[in-house]
C-alpha cells in the first residue's frame, strides 16, 4: 500500500478517534477503517488482553474468528507472548499456527500498547494470498496504532 492511502487512514482515524479512550470503541473504528482501506486483508480485527496469558476475540471485520487464544499459541499468541509484530508470509509454515479459517495463506499481527506499556491486546490481519503483508504496511499499521491507543486505559 502506498504512503499517500496510509496517510489518508492516518487522516481518517486521526479525526475519528480524537477524544475517545475507551479501547473496545477505538478497535471497532480501526478495524473497520483498516479493512477498507487493505483490500488484501479479508479478515481484520482485535484480540484483547482478558486474563494473564490469554487473548479473548474483540471487534473485527471479516468471517468468524477463533474466540480465545492463548499467549502460548499461534501467531498473536506469539505476537502477545513476545510484544513483537509477527508477518508470516506462509501461515502453514508457522509452527502452531491456529486456522480460524482454512482459507487464510498469510498473517500480520501487531502488538497494541498503551503509552504505559500496558498491553492491551493485538491487532490481527489475514489474507486468502500469501505474503500480502509488506514491512511497510507492518511499519505503518504499528505507527497507527500507537496513535490511537496511546491514551486507552486497561482493561479492568
Amino acid at each position: 500500500m502506498t504512503s499517500t492511502l496510509y496517510d489518508d487512514l492516518r487522516q481518517r482515524l486521526t479525526a475519528l478517534c480524537a477524544g475517545e479512550f475507551d479501547p473496545i470503541a477505538l478497535m471497532a473504528t480501526v478495524a473497520c477503517e483498516v479493512h477498507q482501506a487493505l483490500p488484501q486483508a479479508d479478515w481484520t480485527g482485535f484480540y484483547r488482553v482478558v486474563a494473564p496469558g490469554l487473548l479473548k476475540i474483540g471487534p473485527y471485520q471479516g468471517g468468524h474468528g477463533c474466540l480465545t487464544i492463548p499467549f502460548d499459541r499461534g501467531v498473536c499468541g506469539a505476537a502477545a507472548r513476545t510484544g513483537q509484530a509477527q508477518r508470516v508470509d506462509d501461515v502453514h509454515a508457522f509452527p502452531g499456527h491456529i486456522a480460524c479459517a482454512a482459507s487464510t495463506q498469510s498473517e500480520l499481527v501487531l502488538p497494541v500498547w498503551n503509552r504505559r506499556g500496558t498491553l492491551l491486546g493485538v491487532f490481527d490481519l489475514d489474507s486468502d494470498q500469501p505474503a500480502a503483508f509488506s514491512e511497510g504496511d507492518e511499519a505503518s499499521l504499528g505507527d497507527l496504532l500507537a496513535l490511537c491507543f496511546a491514551e486507552c486505559a486497561a482493561p479492568a
